[in-house]
């Protein structure tokens, strides 16, 4: 009995603590859960923060993206503003010794032959000295190694010989051939340099064709935007000591076509303000003008020996018809002006379009609709007459020269070029036209009405006076615009005196053209070399 209820109260126990067992179980594992849960939440709380921190960090990141791109247009549009004023603190002048270049001497080239072998030791052939018994029993055997260690010493020294014997050879041969490729370095470079002195020389005895081919150089050292052509035509006319360039513009799709960009967070994209059409046609009037500006001040600049007193510039467009799909160049930009003239602009001061109207420019009124206007000297107009001519070149030349023509011949030919040209044109009677010697009538409504026109034959530049008189006679006359033709050409104080006056000047490069254009005449302008025609002016001073 009492061994039962002993196991009765064992058993009891037993569930009971099996029991508590159980219950920790339960309070771990729901501990665990919780635990569990905590971390969860706890991972689901850093994820959010870490997802929003990565949504807030990609915003700013395009956000800086899209303030980069906004901020380039800005960039650009301020580099544009400032074709310009930008190239007014550069010194434009070529320096001929720069186009110098030094003789590009050649590297020595590293080979082993440049290192002196090791000679041979004989301390490494003999043999070391004996010791111990070796040295009253190994006496002879030692002499021996000696003897031996020498032979070997000595074909060493022999290979050695004529290894060092060929690395001369070789290195003397590798000198020589250097010593020759310095040589022709230096010759290649005192040629280059015999050139440049050559090309200087012909530039300052104004040489048409160095003339022409420093100015380029000028132009071509004029840094502009990567997108800008810089092409150009150039030539020259010694007579009337001027320069006539062809410019060619860069196209309206270098004005930025978005004025800013904005970042759409809602849509994760990047939009685009258009720039207004009035803007982009206003900068881009600025930048031709900008252009047209700095071209005639570089060439001004860079001509320290005087060789130009008036520049003709004309800024072309390469370009396609919208309407009719074929290639066009329309004239943008044309202006004539002297050396004195532009050289009284404060170009740092200036409104570009504001000065060119100032300098008489014919200005386009809207360049990036291409409207065209007329150049005041077309480039193709520079005949190559300036160029010097050999004897047997002349002699073969079978268009007439206008210079062997008679007085009354001459003055018909003018007005028979202006009857092609679309004018009313009538000869005047000889000694009875007050310095007329043709009259005409443009027949347009507005812009037509009277002209008066003379025509000189001279052989050297044609003097201010003559202008002058043609102007007294054109208000004497009543016209309402005066041409004087000539053979020659014009100078400086002629230009000045006609800007802003409605007087034509055209030279005879002018005149060869217009012969050809119009009335399909191939003439010549070659006065002899002694001229004593008594009939004919001769200009007022050499050229």
């Amino acid at each position: 009995m009492a061994r039962r209820r002993s196991f009765s109260a064992s058993l009891v126990q037993a569930q009971r603590q099996a029991a508590r067992a159980q219950a920790a179980q339960a309070r771990a594992h729901v501990q665990a859960q919780r635990n569990a849960e905590r971390a969860h939440s706890a991972y689901v709380r850093a994820s959010a923060v870490e997802e929003r921190e990565r949504k807030r960090l990609y915003v700013e990141s395009r956000a800086a993206e899209v303030a980069a791109m906004s901020q380039a247009v800005e960039a650009r549009v301020e580099v544009l503003g400032s074709i310009l004023t930008s190239s007014l603190a550069v010194d434009d002048y070529l320096d001929f010794e720069a186009l110098k270049e030094p003789p590009r001497l050649p590297a020595w080239p590293q080979s082993s032959v440049d290192v002196p072998a090791t000679p041979p030791q004989l301390d490494a052939f003999l043999p070391p000295e004996p010791s111990g018994l070796s040295k009253v029993f190994g006496k002879a055997k030692h002499e021996q190694a000696i003897e031996a260690g020498r032979a070997a010493y000595d074909k060493a020294m022999e290979d050695f010989a004529a290894f060092e014997r060929a690395r001369f050879t070789e290195l003397e041969r590798k000198k020589a051939a250097h010593d020759r490729a310095s040589q022709e370095a230096r010759a290649d470079a005192a040629a280059q340099n015999r050139q440049v002195d050559a090309f200087r020389q012909d530039f300052e005895k104004g040489d048409p064709e160095a003339v022409v081919s420093y100015f380029e150089l000028v132009l071509n050292a004029s840094q502009y935007p990567a997108d800008f052509p810089q092409a150009f035509r150039l030539a020259y006319v010694p007579e009337s000591r001027q320069a006539i360039v062809e410019y060619q513009f860069p196209d309206a799709t270098v004005i930025p076509a978005a004025k800013l960009y904005k970042y759409v967070k809602a849509s994760d994209k990047v939009t685009e303000a258009a720039r207004p059409v009035s803007q982009v046609r206003s900068l881009y009037a600025s930048v031709v003008a900008q252009v047209a500006l700095r071209t005639v001040h570089e060439l001004f600049e860079a001509d320290r020996g005087r060789h130009i007193d008036v520049i003709v510039f004309n800024g072309v467009l390469h370009t396609v018809d919208p309407g009719s799909g074929k290639k066009i160049k329309p004239c943008l930009i044309t202006l004539r002006t002297t050396r004195d003239t532009f050289g009284e602009l404060s170009l740092a001061q200036v409104d570009p379009i504001a000065c060119l109207k100032h300098l008489s420019a014919g200005v386009s009124r809207s360049p990036a609709e291409l409207v065209a206007v007329r150049p005041v000297l077309e480039f193709d107009m520079v005949d190559p007459r300036f160029v010097a001519e050999s004897e047997a070149l002349v002699l073969l030349d079978e268009r007439p020269n206008l210079m062997e023509l008679t007085p009354s011949e001459f003055e018909g030919l003018i007005q028979n070029l202006f009857t092609k040209m679309g004018l009313e044109a009538k000869q005047t009677r000889p000694s009875r036209d007050g310095g007329v010697d043709c009259v005409a009538y443009d027949p347009r409504p507005i812009f037509g009405g009277k002209v008066v026109i003379q025509a000189k034959r001279y052989k050297n530049t044609v003097g201010v006076s003559a202008v002058r008189d043609l102007f007294g006679t054109l208000q004497n006359e009543g016209a309402s615009k005066g041409i004087l033709v000539a053979t020659s050409g014009y100078g400086q104080a002629s230009y000045d005196f006609a800007r802003n006056k409605p007087i034509e000047l055209i030279d005879g490069a002018n005149l060869l053209y217009l012969l050809k254009t119009y009335a399909d005449v191939d003439a010549k302008i070659l006065p002899p070399d002694s001229w004593t025609d008594p009939l004919w002016d001769v200009g007022e001073g050499p050229a």
